[in-house]
């Protein structure tokens, strides 16, 4: 099972989401350690290649969790935000793309 590796404050960000969304980020996060596909995860190019984000919505909004995999080492969690317009903040994205170049 990968280790997953939180960077910056994206796990205080997590821990900060309704309690919902933290289960599904969990489960999600936990499919990724077992090497399967998470189902609401998609690539996000605009940050690097191999970075993807998981996609969690729901009544109190939509989340995102920004990811890359490096294979059989670790998930590394770059960034986490909630998303409060139809596009990705350029601050998010940014910070995302600092946080992958340190891996």
């Amino acid at each position: 099972m990968l280790e997953i590796e939180w960077l910056g404050d994206s796990l205080d960000i997590v821990r900060a989401y309704g309690k919902d969304i933290r289960a599904a980020v969990g489960g999600e996060l936990r499919l990724l350690q077992k090497g399967e596909k998470p189902v609401h995860a998609r690539p996000l190019k605009t940050v690097g290649r191999g970075v993807w984000e998981l996609k969690i919505g729901d009544a109190q909004g939509q989340f995102r969790v920004v990811y890359v995999v490096k294979r059989n080492d670790k998930v590394y969690v770059l960034h986490a935000f909630q998303k409060k317009t139809r596009q990705t903040p350029q601050k998010d994205i940014s910070l995302a793309k600092a946080r992958f170049k340190e891996i």
